[in-house]
């Protein structure tokens, strides 16, 4: 049985038409941030990025070095979507997204991870076997088949992001419509529409659509009776928030996802109408059998896991963001704060209260005021930065944040040397306050 389903031959289409979709859109990513200013304003006017905790040598290239550095990645994307030198162009493209991805937290959307996750899969899915150069160069390579697990990957994949994204949302201040609906009086000045989003209809549809929409968009497209009623539904859906909230290319990226989840013969019929439709459905087992099966195991596991790891972490993620990351939680709160950083030199207690504005941009203040690591790391760079000068010191913060439009409460104990303190990632940090969200 389990042989049938993962390695059952069927045609190849919808893998096909997804790497011509996903490759454009690496590209788009890639140029759209020279084109938007997303580079200077993120890795080239800041003095310092905040990296992922662990990942500090991964570092901007110094000048506008970082334009050459994503406009060589937009070539891979166009490369991708050609089908040349697919495996090694994918490579790259994955390892040059992952860096970025890692070297700064500023600039934060669920879309840059999960470009690393499909970027990776990628790597691995004979998607260059139909429509591509690397067939008119090797046509011994052509093929109009895969094996079934190739469509299932990504079915998985996206069960699993749509259905922890909408129980993320089944918690008080979204359903209670306080989160939409600060959400939308953010987009008031928006050209146009920001003042109908005003609408007390709008807070409902972002709150309820958003989790009945996500809880189960992946069976209906699954059901042959509801998928294109999904569809339809999907294009509304990402087309708003394309336009509301400006999550990047997710929104194209989740439509695209479409291709596989209808039959073999319509996607041939619109996308590939010379291809050869394969329906012999032979039944191969390949050799990496059990190595497809062992990091299959793990790899989703991991996806499963990671998830779910804010539940086993001390106190409430809304206020400590232990757990955010990699766990589909997006857009689900407002977080507003300020924090005083102040440094004693050890020897005369003399102290120094740092001016921000000599060390962060305004998007990097807003993040060290808020969010617990970033306080931390940016702790640890002045700590460094005083030392350069010969100056052994403490650093003491003192943070007050409001979470959903809560009074500002202290976030941080003002006792605690933080420059003293280790980062544990697996672990509650007991130098941040207990939440009073319940207050």
């Amino acid at each position: 049985m389990l042989n049938k389903f993962l390695f059952k031959h069927i045609d190849n289409s919808a893998l096909i038409v997804f790497r011509i979709i996903f490759g454009l859109l690496c590209f788009l990513e890639s140029v759209g941030a020279i084109f938007t200013g997303w580079i200077k304003y993120t890795l080239i006017d800041p003095k310092f990025t905040f990296n992922f905790i662990g990942f500090e040598f991964l570092q901007p290239l110094p000048g506008h070095w970082m334009y050459v550095y994503y406009a060589i990645m937009g070539c891979f994307g166009l490369l991708i979507m050609l089908g040349y030198k697919y495996r090694l162009s994918m490579i790259a493209f994955t390892v040059m997204w992952t860096a970025t991805y890692l070297m700064q937290k500023a600039s934060y959307n669920n879309h840059y991870y999960l470009l690393c996750l499909l970027s990776g899969i990628m790597i691995f899915l004979p998607a260059n076997r139909y429509a591509s150069l690397d067939v008119k160069i090797n046509p011994s390579i052509k093929q109009i088949s895969m094996p079934n697990w190739c469509k299932w990957i990504f079915v998985i994949q996206l069960f699993i992001l749509y259905t922890y994204a909408s129980i993320a949302k089944l918690y008080p201040d979204w359903i209670d419509l306080t989160v939409p609906t600060i959400l939308m009086q953010n987009k008031i000045n928006y050209p146009i529409i920001g003042e109908a989003l005003q609408h007390p209809f709008f807070p409902v549809l972002v709150a309820y659509g958003g989790i009945l929409y996500d809880g189960l968009i992946i069976p209906f497209l699954l059901y042959k009776h509801t998928r294109k009623l999904a569809f339809f539904g999907s294009i509304f859906f990402h087309l708003f928030n394309s336009v509301v909230f400006g999550v990047g290319i997710f929104p194209y990226l989740a439509l695209g996802f479409s291709v596989f989840f209808f039959p073999p013969e319509t996607i041939r019929n619109i996308f590939l109408k010379q291809k050869p439709l394969y329906k012999e459905h032979n039944i191969i087992i390949p050799n990496y059998k059990p190595i497809l099966l062992g990091l299959a195991t793990v790899y989703f596991s991991v996806q499963l896991l990671l998830p779910i790891r804010q539940y086993f972490i001390k106190d409430d993620v809304l206020w400590t963001e232990e757990g955010h990351r990699l766990s589909w939680r997006m857009m689900l709160r407002s977080k507003n704060g300020y924090a005083i950083y102040k440094v004693v030199d050890k020897h005369t207690n003399e102290t120094t209260t740092i001016n921000l504005d000599h060390y962060l941009s305004k998007k990097q203040k807003r993040i060290a005021s808020t969010k617990p690591d970033v306080i931390w790391q940016f702790a640890q760079r002045l700590k460094q930065d005083f030392m350069s000068r010969g100056q052994d010191v403490s650093v003491y913060v003192d943070c007050n944040v409001s979470v959903n439009g809560r009074p500002y409460v202290t976030l941080v104990n003002p006792k605690i040397d933080l420059a003293a303190v280790q980062w544990d990632p697996f672990n509650h940090s007991d130098w941040l306050l207990l939440s009073q969200l319940d207050k």
